[in-house]
């Protein structure tokens, strides 16, 4: 537990109680302009490749790249781009791809929330290639970049999830703009023949980077065309705003509020035996488990089926392990199948080699009615001398029947801290104010008919 809390020094940050509270953002999906259909999930994976120059299959060594720097432009030698111009669309169609089906299929018959959170990250690679325009590119020659994810802020689960023959829209737009980063905004809808319902949305934070994975590369500048994109961008630099505000408070660096500690002690004397003051003695609140007994762990290892272009753990491989690492310990903790109500802060500080050893490990840190916050975390192992690097951090909030949760106590304070962090995460997360994730019982039935 010690390892963890070192750990999130370096990957996860925590606003104070009260001092700081994420905005209620809207999601808006351009309705001006159609996107352009760019084909079938598989397609654009076919294309998104064949940009880069990377083959499909399995290469023994990468491909060499280099020469492709010379084509790195300086930003003020980039036109601006619209976001219209990035606005584009892919059908994973599962109605009649059986194959597909397979693989998008969870064990009770709708669509598996871990490949469709694997494959928007995928498309939000795809997004940034058609924003990136490069007026001196030689026609013939192949894109000097590649993208990579930095932090995934949010994904909202906006109704339930379909049945596993419905044909599903990805869709996605850039929404912001740095020198070398991309916010991408994805969505993914249920196709029910001329009608779409909304199923999930996330906002993908993307770093530009050169052919060789060896620095940083320019993206062209964003215009704003339209109110509507002028408010979308406007959203993106609310995030980005509350993003950097959060990274100056941290739980280990700002001590516990006087109205933490009060909780911190009141779960002291909750499991303390009062009759006794043998050391180390505690008791277990009827109803409530311990938090060091409410956690899944998971160790796999990476094959070259995961790997991305620059030759690494692909970043949507990851995700999907966390998430279903994560819903594991929900299910587990409630005993009811769990609802996934909110993801934030997929982070992506390392990366992670092909064929790495990967110890998956999630912790329900927070229980608030009938909600859990489970905190996902993925180490890097290296065998030979049991060392542990910590590449990745995500947070996941599920919904159990009112009754089902137990809630949590801490035994040691460590633990306590990593309590008073997700709750605060909780908190921060503001799932009360979130107008979008109300699904009325209506909107639930077409979702799934």
């Amino acid at each position: 537990m010690l390892k963890i809390l070192k750990n999130l020094k370096r990957f996860t940050v925590v606003v104070p109680l009260h001092s700081l509270q994420q905005p209620v953002f809207k999601r808006y999906l351009l309705q001006a302009v159609e996107p352009v259909d760019t084909g079938t999930m598989a397609e654009v994976t076919t294309k998104l490749m064949s940009q880069l120059d990377v083959d499909i299959g399995y290469q023994a060594e990468e491909k060499k790249r280099d020469h492709l720097l010379k084509y790195i432009p300086k930003r003020e030698d980039l036109p601006p781009r619209s976001m219209t111009e990035s606005y584009i669309m892919a059908t994973i169609p599962l109605r009649t791809d059986k194959a597909m089906q397979e693989k998008y299929v969870n064990n009770v018959g709708t669509v598996r929330l871990g490949r469709l959170i694997e494959a928007m990250d995928f498309f939000a690679i795809w997004v940034c290639q058609q924003y990136v325009k490069i007026p001196n590119l030689p026609p013939n020659e192949h894109l000097p970049y590649i993208f990579v994810n930095i932090i995934v802020n949010s994904m909202n689960i906006l109704g339930q999830l379909p049945s596993y023959d419905k044909d599903l829209r990805i869709s996605g737009y850039v929404s912001s703009v740095g020198e070398t980063s991309l916010e991408v905004s994805v969505w993914v809808h249920l196709i029910n023949g001329k009608a779409m319902s909304k199923i999930t949305h996330g906002n993908f934070l993307m770093a530009a980077r050169n052919a060789t994975n060896t620095g940083s590369a320019p993206v062209n500048p964003l215009k704003l065309e339209t109110e509507e994109e002028k408010k979308i961008s406007e959203e993106a630099k609310m995030r980005t705003k509350f993003r950097k505000e959060s990274q100056k408070a941290s739980v280990w660096q700002k001590k516990p509020t006087q109205e933490e500690h009060d909780l911190i002690y009141d779960f002291v004397e909750k499991t303390t035996d009062k009759q006794t003051l043998e050391l180390n003695k505690r008791i277990l609140p009827e109803n409530g488990r311990w938090m060091s007994d409410s956690y899944a762990l998971n160790n796999i290892m990476s094959f070259p089926e995961n790997r991305n272009a620059q030759n690494t753990a692909f970043g949507g491989f990851l995700m999907r392990n966390a998430f279903e690492i994560s819903f594991i310990t929900a299910f587990k903790h409630c005993k009811i199948r769990p609802t996934l109500e909110y993801a934030f802060e997929f982070s992506f500080d390392k990366p992670v080699a092909i064929q790495s050893l990967l110890r998956m490990l999630a912790y329900i840190i927070y229980v608030e009615k009938n909600y859990m916050l489970v905190m996902a975390i993925n180490d890097v192992l290296e065998p030979t001398t049991t060392e542990k690097i910590t590449s990745n951090v995500s947070y996941f909030i599920f919904s159990g029947s009112k009754g089902d949760v137990q809630q949590i106590y801490p035994r040691s304070y460590h633990e306590a801290l990593l309590y008073i962090h997700g709750r605060r995460k909780f908190q921060n997360a503001n799932l009360s104010s979130r107008p979008d994730n109300a699904v009325t019982e209506k909107q639930s039935e077409n979702i799934c008919k």
